[in-house]
C-alpha cells in the first residue's frame, strides 16, 4: 500500500498493511535547512518522507510558498489566496494600499464605509524557527468604529474556483501523502474575529461592551463563510480543513459549543453528502471539548496532542472517539527532545504509548503539533521502526 492509501484506509476503517506514520517536519525542515543542519541530503520535504518512508504531513501549508505578494496581502484579515488552496478570495470595492518597511507589511484598507489598517511581521527569528505564517502585530480591529469598514469588506467579499492550484499540489505530493484542501485556520466567523482580528483580551471585552457589533461582524463574516463553503464542497480535495488551535481556556466548552460546533456541523454535513471528510486542527488543552468534537461531525481530528503536554492521556482520548472520530497525530513534540524528555524516559514513554494504541484502528500516528527544530532525529526514526514491528491494522469490527 502507498502511504496515501494507508492513511485513507485508517480514516474509512479499513485495514492497512502497516500504521500509517505521518509526521509532520515542515518547521523542523526549513529551520534546519536554513541554519545547514539538515541530517539528510535532498531536494525537499516530500523527497526526504520518500527516502525515509514515511507519509508527507500535508495538512498546513507552507504559507511563505507564494505565487506572488498578493497571495497573503490579506493575511491579518484571516483571508489567504495560498496557490495550494481550493478557493480564492477578491475583495471588491475596496482599494489597498500596501507598504513593506523591512519585516514589517502594512496594509490599508479604504472602504465607502471607513478605512482599516493592518501590521504583520516576518523577521529572522521567525525564519530560524522554521515559521512560516506571519504574525499580526497590528489587529485590523482597534475598536467599535472599525466594524462597518469590516462588514463592508466581508460582505462584498468574492470568492472564485482555485481547483487547478490545488491539484499542483497533490500533484506534487502524489502516493506519498493526502493532500489536505486548506480552508481556514478559524473554524467559525466568530472564531475568525477571536484569533485573527482583535487582540483576545479585546475580543472577550467587545463581546461584552458590544454585543450587538459582535453578532452583527459575525454574520457579515458567516456570508462570505457560506461562499467559501459553497466553492470548497465541489473541489478535488478529498478532505479539507477547517479550523486550528483549540484550547479549552480561549475556545472554552460554552464558547465552542455555540460558536464554533455549529458551522464545523455545516460544513461536515456538505462534505459528507459528497463523500469528503472534515479535518480540523485540534492541538491545546482538550479537556471538556471532546463531547463537543464529536457532536461537531469532524472525522479527523489533527494533531491530537495528549499528555505530558496536556491533562488528557491517549488513551482517554481514544476511549472518548471510540472510532467515530479519526486521530491525526499523537506523540507530543517534547518527547522528540533531549532536553525535555531523557533517553531512559523516552523509551518508557514510546512503550506506554503504543500499549495505548490498541490494534492501532482509526489512527494516523504522528507528531502534535509538529516536530520541533531541536529535535532529536533518531527518536524519528526510532518511531518509524517500532511503527514497522507493529503489524498490520485489522479493518472495523462491527460494534453490537
Amino acid at each position: 500500500m502507498t502511504h496515501r492509501q494507508r492513511m485513507l484506509a485508517a480514516i474509512e476503517g479499513k485495514g492497512s498493511d502497516r500504521l500509517p506514520w505521518v509526521p509532520r517536519l515542515d518547521l523542523w525542515y526549513r529551520a534546519n535547512k536554513l541554519a545547514g543542519t539538515l541530517p539528510f541530503s535532498c531536494t525537499g520535504l516530500v523527497d526526504l518522507a520518500a527516502e525515509l518512508d514515511i507519509g508527507f504531513h500535508a495538512v498546513i501549508p507552507d504559507f511563505r510558498n507564494l505565487t506572488g505578494p498578493e497571495d497573503d496581502v490579506d493575511r491579518a484579515l484571516g483571508i489567504y489566496n495560498l496557490d495550494c488552496m481550493p478557493y480564492r478570495t477578491e475583495l471588491q470595492g475596496v482599494i489597498r494600499k500596501v507598504s513593506v518597511d523591512g519585516d514589517r507589511t502594512l496594509v490599508e484598507y479604504h472602504t465607502p464605509v471607513g478605512n482599516l489598517r493592518t501590521v504583520v511581521l516576518y523577521d529572522e527569528a521567525m525564519r530560524r524557527s522554521g515559521i512560516s505564517i506571519t504574525h499580526v502585530q497590528e489587529h485590523v480591529i482597534k475598536g467599535p468604529d472599525d466594524f462597518p469598514a469590516l462588514n463592508f469588506i466581508f460582505e462584498n467579499a468574492a470568492v472564485r474556483q482555485n481547483y487547478e492550484g490545488y491539484r499542483r499540489f497533490a500533484s506534487s505530493i502524489g502516493e506519498q501523502g493526502l493532500a489536505v484542501g486548506f480552508v481556514s485556520l478559524a473554524a467559525s466567523p466568530m472564531h475568525l474575529l477571536q484569533r485573527e482580528l482583535m487582540p483576545l483580551d479585546s475580543f472577550f471585552l467587545a463581546m461584552y461592551d458590544h454585543p450587538d457589533g459582535i453578532a452583527r461582524l459575525s454574520e457579515s463574516i458567516g456570508l462570505y463563510w457560506k461562499r467559501v463553503l459553497d466553492v470548497v464542497v465541489d473541489s478535488p480535495a478529498e478532505v479539507l480543513l477547517v479550523g486550528a488551535n483549540y484550547d479549552a481556556a480561549v475556545t472554552h466548552p460554552p464558547f465552542f459549543k455555540e460558536h464554533i460546533m455549529p458551522w464545523l456541523q455545516l460544513y461536515a454535513r456538505e462534505l459528507h453528502s459528497r463523500g469528503k471528510y472534515l479535518l480540523t486542527h485540534t492541538d491545546g488543552e482538550n479537556s471538556g471539548l471532546l463531547e463537543y468534537y464529536l457532536e461537531s461531525g469532524m472525522d479527523i481530528a489533527d494533531s491530537i496532542c495528549p499528555k505530558p503536554m496536556t491533562k488528557l492521556s491517549f488513551r482517554e482520548v481514544r476511549e472518548a472517539f471510540d472510532g467515530r472520530i479519526n486521530i491525526m497525530g499523537g506523540i507530543s513534540s517534547i518527547a522528540l527532545m533531549k532536553s525535555s524528555m531523557p533517553d531512559d524516559t523516552f523509551d518508557a514513554f514510546l512503550d506506554n504509548f503504543f500499549s495505548e494504541i490498541g490494534c492501532g484502528d482509526h489512527l494516523i500516528l504522528g507528531i502534535s503539533d509538529t516536530t520541533p527544530p531541536q529535535a532529536d532525529f533518531g527518536r524519528l526514526l526510532k518511531i518509524g521502526d517500532m511503527v514497522k514491528a507493529f503489524g498490520p491494522v485489522p479493518s472495523d469490527v462491527p460494534k453490537e
